[in-house]
């Protein structure tokens, strides 16, 4: 999406305003008067329909990765003590205010709702008493933008990077038959670092929006044998009929991986022992593919065994049976393809952002419903646009049958493309965490196609960071630039498997080629105001309906004229803009709080079906 000037002033939406004011004259954080004993809400500019149903005993409950679960954890989300300001706060100080984990500061699900360059945490908990002859990892899920752990003041590790997960072995850390303590210094200075930020800012306005500072993915920790996998890196190969699973394991003695492939009723399809240090292929014979129509998943059992057989560690996942490629059609034109044949992918653009949590949905619940809205309005995929959601929402889109593009968030839209190459440390910062987001993503079967770069936001060196993510990936397609069309990028490279073209309120015309699919990755962008469900400040949108009737015509109209570009020119995708309103922008098919959809839904859904059998011979 391109740029456009700030339509409303970077005023942040405060709660516990004496403290808020002080920090914002750049005052360093004091200890409140009347210090809070408990957490509260603040109420946000927007409710969703699950504000209400968050608390400290409920902050996001869920085992937080589908894909490598086991039995035994305990979820550390709910109240934290807090301090945050414009400095590091001190260690050993008390720390007065309390938030809600795993919410960001900035959001009203957290108690806090205001920005802090610099942020301390801490809470205590028990662990179980069966636990104390295990190994103890402890798990974040995402900290932006840097964090350093001490456990029982000592300091266990960092991490660096906003939008990926961290493991800690926090076991030497430990206290047996005590209360242990956990604290996090985080630091989040949006634009002003080096760090991939997408759409955050410290001047909200137009396209870019609210930061969303700190922790905000679950924190756990679960006990594990001092020999345990972490990570499975399944891929699924429907020409051998096998899962290929790399398995990455840490400790000293395993000897073979056991892996069960069964159906969803416990029907075991295949059992595979194979030697440590060697990729797994575990048979799927005669395999039931999955599709937006049938998203079929099969479960996995991954065992490691020592020399005897004895068990050392189990973990459960699941993975589908698909391909994506290109394949030349009848006029010599690559088109993509989902398990061997042409499926036009008609996709919405999502943010995923929330007014109550900024990057956190504030329930699983919601995230699942922007995923079922989605498929009944007839889209069958979802461009995740420069952010990385919660694991679970790739869980959501796996099971429920729809396609995801996948951006790198993105470093600052002020550099890159005509704007000059980014900073080195922000190069190094991007490939590092562009790297890291790959492999821990290289196992959600609805994941099809990568994007390094929109509209040269931070972009640079764009063929090699292409080929290195196609070496990464090889099974995935990359889309190196998307929107190289327009925004003063850098000029098309060739690079990829894709030209992608950004027009509004289009759709655009990008021709498919005997070397690139074609696809418009994003167009529309048609505004609607509904009062009642705005955020403050001025709405904003590449072109303003009137009514929700309009608004379905108008969608219609732009689906013809797709039809046509999709028969002239050999398009594989479309990505219309966009799920829902986004603060000021209100270009969404819903509202910020998702509690209307705008358009008629059959209307759009007919639209989409029409679009598709278009594209799909």
């Amino acid at each position: 999406m391109q740029p456009r000037p700030s339509c409303r002033s970077p005023v942040r939406h405060l709660g516990a305003l004496s403290m808020a004011a002080a920090l914002a004259l750049g005052a360093a954080p004091a200890a409140a008067a009347h210090p809070a004993k408990r957490w509260e809400p603040v109420e946000p500019p927007l409710a969703t329909p699950w504000t209400e149903q968050v608390g400290p005993n409920n902050a996001l409950p869920e085992y937080p990765r589908p894909q490598l679960r086991r039995h035994r954890w305990k979820n550390l989300n709910g109240e934290w003590a807090y301090a945050g300001g414009t400095t590091p706060p001190d260690r050993q100080r008390r720390l007065d205010e309390r938030i809600l984990v795993p919410y960001p500061v900035e959001s009203g699900l957290s108690g806090i709702q205001r920005h802090d360059d610099h942020m301390l945490y801490r809470r205590s908990f028990e662990l179980p008493s069966d636990w104390r002859d295990d190994e103890l990892l402890l798990h974040f899920g995402a900290v932006d933008q840097e964090a350093t752990v001490w456990v029982n003041g000592e300091r266990v590790g960092s991490h660096r990077g906003g939008y990926t997960s961290f493991t800690l072995d926090v076991t030497d850390a430990l206290r047996p038959g005590s209360r242990q303590q956990v604290t996090v210094a985080a630091e989040d200075i949006n634009e002003r670092g080096e760090h991939p930020i997408g759409k955050q800012t410290d001047t909200p306005g137009g396209i870019f929006y609210t930061g969303s500072s700190g922790i905000w993915q679950t924190v756990w920790i679960e006990p594990v044998s001092r020999t345990h996998l972490t990570e499975l890196n399944i891929t699924p190969r429907l020409d051998s009929e096998t899962f290929h699973l790399a398995p990455e394991i840490s400790g000293p003695d395993a000897a073979a991986v056991e892996t069960v492939v069964s159906r969803p009723n416990g029907e075991v399809m295949s059992t595979t022992t194979t030697e440590v240090g060697t990729a797994v292929e575990a048979p799927v014979p005669s395999p039931r593919t999955w599709s937006p129509d049938d998203p079929y998943l099969y479960d996995l059992t991954v065992r490691l065994l020592d020399a005897e057989g004895r068990e050392l560690d189990r973990v459960d996942s699941y993975a589908g049976m698909r391909s994506t490629g290109l394949v030349e059609d009848s006029r010599g034109r690559q088109r993509i393809t989902l398990n061997g044949k042409i499926l036009f992918q008609q996709g919405m653009l999502d943010q995923g952002f929330w007014p109550d949590g900024l990057h956190t949905p504030p329930t699983d619940e919601a995230m699942r419903h922007d995923i079922e809205q989605a498929r009944r309005m007839g889209f069958n995929m979802l461009r995740k646009h420069i952010k990385v959601a919660p694991k679970r929402w790739y869980y959501w889109a796996d099971r429920l049958g729809i396609l995801v593009w996948q951006d790198m968030p993105s470093l600052t839209a002020r550099i890159g493309g005509t704007n000059g190459a980014p900073a080195e440390e922000a190069r190094t910062n991007f490939e590092a965490e562009t790297k890291t987001i790959v492999d821990q993503l290289d196992s959600v079967t609805s994941l099809v196609t990568w994007v390094p770069f929109n509209e040269g936001w931070g972009e640079f060196d764009t063929a090699r960071i292409t080929e290195r993510i196609e070496r990464l990936d090889p099974s995935r397609l990359v889309d190196a630039s998307s929107g190289v069309n327009c925004c003063d990028s850098l000029p098309d490279t060739g690079a990829g498997d894709i030209y992608d073209d950004h027009t509004y309120v289009g759709p655009g015309t990008p021709q498919a080629t005997a070397e690139r699919a074609a696809v418009n990755g994003e167009y529309g962008g048609l505004g609607l105001v509904e009062r009642g469900h705005l955020w403050p400040g001025e709405p904003s949108a590449y072109e303003m309906i009137d009514s929700p009737a309009l608004l379905t015509e108008r969608y219609g109209q732009l689906s013809e004229a797709l039809i046509g570009t999709i028969e002239r020119n050999g398009l594989s995708a479309a990505i219309y803009t966009q799920v829902s309103d986004v603060e000021n922008e209100v270009n969404g098919l819903m509202t910020y709080d998702r509690k209307i959809t705008k358009p008629d839904v059959a209307s759009v859904r007919a639209d989409n079906e029409a679009i598709i059998d278009a594209g799909t011979p």
